[in-house]
């Protein structure tokens, strides 16, 4: 099984050969868009040849990979924080009597949060989408700076939303990964570590180790 999955991945590997970085996108941040993210041995990651072919939505495309990036990215963290079992003190509905203490770790904790709360939480999303982080600002840059502060140096600018770029995509699949281990398993992040199941191969609870 092991010897067949990583010929399939190397197979995988084989078929999406390496591109060039681009020398010709540019937006109003300065920097060379398919500069950013071009990471090696891959070059510019463009399977499906979409530069070459529809150029005109590549700038959309590279702004909704940065913010499900950024939103991966806090995915992550929150679920490190909720799995070590880090919550605020008192009541997410006192009217339920459900303290945040309550909520389960892991995914399945979404569907303890009362369907009001739910409501609250996707009505600020949308407000915070229109009036403050706008999708159709496809630089990404909406005035909060790093860490406060602008960043004038090219280079440095460059440097640093690469890593954004390249943390987003690590995120990403990180967040995937853990929602579909918790499935498969039947554990949480927390428990898989806390059991040392660190070997799918070898140990583990659920449908792919019994």
């Amino acid at each position: 099984m092991k010897i067949a999955t990583l010929a399939l991945l190397a197979g995988s590997a084989a078929a999406f050969a390496p591109a060039q970085c681009g020398k010709d996108v540019t937006t109003a941040l300065n920097v060379n868009e398919l500069e950013l993210g071009c990471t090696e041995p891959l070059g510019v990651y463009d399977p499906l040849g979409w530069i070459e072919t529809q150029p005109e939505k590549f700038e959309r495309r590279r702004a909704v990979e940065r913010k499900h990036g950024r939103i991966a990215m806090a995915a992550v963290v929150g679920t490190i924080v909720h799995n070590n079992h880090i919550v605020y003190d008192g009541y997410i509905s006192p009217s339920n009597n459900l303290k945040f203490s309550d909520i389960p770790t892991g995914i399945d904790g979404i569907f303890t949060v009362p369907t009001a709360g739910l409501a609250q939480i996707i009505f600020f999303l949308g407000f915070v989408e229109l009036t403050w982080l706008p999708a159709s600002q496809y630089d990404g840059d909406y005035g909060i700076g790093y860490f406060g502060g602008d960043i004038f140096n090219p280079e440095e600018k460059a440097r640093k939303l690469n890593a954004e770029l390249n943390n987003g995509r690590a995120a990403m699949m990180g967040i995937i990964g853990n929602m579909v281990a918790e499935k498969i398993t039947g554990q949480t992040m927390y428990e898989q570590y806390a059991a040392g199941h660190f070997n799918p191969f070898k140990d583990g609870e659920g449908v792919l180790f019994n």
